[in-house]
């Protein structure tokens, strides 16, 4: 029976060469020489730290680092914006928070739009991934056809295509 798996997921070595050119753009940009600004990725958290001397210096780095991660083709629905903390001295933080997987309600969500669409398929949730099978491969074809005209506030990528 062909199948699929829909997920959310993130490659992590395109983060990090995204972050290793944010920060030789950093090093070279005139707006930041003498600068204190640091990009830190934390892979074990997938997070990346942004720091900062004041809010308008941050803010630029924010767009460094987005726009890095954008040419690294890297969905930026799956990138979450934290509210910068910005300290009475002027120093400003921010965080940046790459989701992997598709929460429970997310989840619930695409499967219930799939089902909506009364295709010959069945999908089931499996350890933060939707596997999708049917009888016949163009059944699937139409339900990535349809998950990828729809918005779902989440990167989805289609994985393990299986006749």
């Amino acid at each position: 029976m062909p199948s699929f798996d829909i997920v959310s997921e993130v490659d992590k070595q395109e983060i990090d060469n995204a972050i290793n050119q944010a920060l030789k753009e950093l090093a070279t940009r005139f707006d930041f020489k003498g600068s204190k600004a640091t990009i830190i990725w934390e892979a074990k958290e997938s997070r990346i730290a942004l720091s900062a001397e004041d809010a308008s210096r941050l803010k630029s780095l924010e767009e460094i680092v987005v726009g890095k991660l954008a040419k690294r083709n890297i969905d930026l629905r799956n990138v979450e914006r934290k509210d910068p903390a910005i300290s009475p001295l002027g120093h400003a933080t921010q965080d940046l928070a790459i989701k992997q997987g598709l929460d429970g309600d997310k989840a619930k969500e695409i499967t219930r739009a799939i089902k909506a669409q009364d295709l010959k398929v069945q999908s089931t949730l499996q350890d933060r991934q939707i596997r999708v099978t049917g009888k016949k491969r163009d059944d699937l074809q139409a339900v990535i056809q349809f998950l990828r005209s729809q918005n779902f506030e989440v990167g989805l990528s289609f994985q393990n295509f299986r006749d």
